[in-house]
């Protein structure tokens, strides 16, 4: 076979009509149409997923981070009791929490230093994006001022969170509370829950309210005492 098309009769070479070739046009826009459509499809399924893992995992280290330090968590009775304000407490409510804790690092060598802290976690409006962003504010030095007014670190751990819930464990009634105070003596005055959960709503790139939850177990529950 030659590849050629049949000679007509009258000696001429058959071609191609003008209406095949505009139907052979509209069957290759067809086709690179559908090409096209496939692959930016393809594109921004990719770029969607790519967002939704990269903020899971910005929400994932932000509650590592409060588990780490709520972890670390303790209470001394070796400090003046009778203080308004004492150096190590916890008090916290549903969408805060305030506390003393070992998982300080000093930065610098020679700081005058230590491992004892005081970390606030808390949700207020982020005054760059004027979105709610989940704050961690920590102290260099536990004093027996009012936390308020102690200079302090101030960092946003989370941004565009829609909801912060934080509840502890009351080994003692054996239910979640919604509250704790070991400053007050109705309260929790110098033991801490056994565990504390944390769970944070928000809201991914692509829209869909989502609400991931986690729980630190403290190492210690009652006041230390040398």
């Amino acid at each position: 076979m030659t590849g050629r098309a049949p000679a007509r009769r009258d000696g001429r070479e058959r071609g191609l009509t003008l209406v095949e070739i505009m139907i052979s046009m509209a069957i290759m826009a067809l086709m690179m149409m559908l090409a096209w459509t496939t692959i930016h499809s393809a594109g921004d399924a990719r770029g969607n997923f790519e967002a939704i893992e990269d903020r899971n995992s910005e929400v994932r280290v932000a509650m590592a981070r409060m588990v780490n330090d709520v972890e670390s968590a303790y209470l001394s009775r070796n400090e003046n009791q009778n203080l308004d304000n004492r150096r190590t407490f916890m008090k916290g409510k549903n969408d805060e929490l305030t506390f003393s804790t070992f998982s300080h690092s000093p930065m610098w060598a020679d700081a005058n230093e230590s491992d004892q802290t005081v970390v606030m976690y808390h949700v207020e409006q982020d005054r760059r994006t004027r979105q709610p962003a989940l704050f961690r504010r920590e102290l260099r030095r536990t004093s027996n001022e009012r936390f308020d007014s102690e200079p302090a670190e101030l960092d946003v751990m989370l941004g565009g969170i829609e909801k912060l819930e934080i509840s502890y464990w009351d080994w003692k009634d054996k239910d979640w509370q919604s509250s704790w105070d070991t400053t007050k003596v109705d309260g929790e005055k110098d033991r801490l829950p056994v565990r504390i959960r944390i769970a944070i709503e928000d809201k991914n790139p692509r829209g869909d309210t989502l609400k991931l939850q986690t729980q630190a177990r403290l190492l210690m529950q009652e006041a230390l005492q040398y």
